[in-house]
C-alpha cells in the first residue's frame, strides 16, 4: 500500500519534511514545552520510578493493545493507560490499567479532552 506524501514541518520556517505535523526536532521542542507550561505540575510527581516499574511489568504480561485486540486487530501495547485517571482517584493498580497502542490512547483522551482542552 502506497504510503502518504511527506508535508513540510508545521513549524514557522522549518523547511524539513515529516509524516506527522512536525519533524522530530520541533516534536522534542513541543513536548518539552508541553511538559514545562501546559501539564499540571503535580501529574509529574504522580509518574515516576515505581510507575516506570509498573508499567513495564504489565506491558511485559499485556504485550497487544487490549482495545485493537477486541476488534481483532493486533497492535502492540505503546502506553499504559489509567482507567480511572490518578487526578481523579485512581490507582496504579493492575484492575485500572489497559495497554494500548498510541491510537487507542490518543482517541480516548481526545474524546475525553485531557490534552487538547485549552487549544
Amino acid at each position: 500500500m502506497p504510503r502518504k506524501p511527506k508535508r513540510p514541518c508545521s513549524f514557522p520556517g522549518c523547511p524539513n519534511l515529516t509524516d506527522g505535523r512536525l519533524c522530530e526536532e520541533h516534536e522534542k521542542q513541543e513536548n518539552k514545552r508541553y511538559e514545562t507550561y501546559d501539564r499540571d505540575p503535580a501529574t509529574r510527581r504522580r509518574y515516576g520510578r515505581a510507575w516506570k516499574r509498573i508499567r513495564d511489568k504489565y506491558v511485559s504480561e499485556h504485550p497487544l493493545c487490549e482495545m485493537c485486540l477486541a476488534e481483532g486487530k493486533l497492535m502492540s501495547v505503546d502506553e499504559v493507560h489509567h482507567k480511572i485517571p490518578l487526578a481523579k482517584g485512581g490507582t496504579h493498580a493492575r484492575d485500572n490499567l489497559i495497554g494500548l497502542c498510541k491510537s487507542c490512547h490518543a482517541k480516548i483522551h481526545a474524546e475525553s479532552g485531557d490534552r487538547w482542552h485549552n487549544r
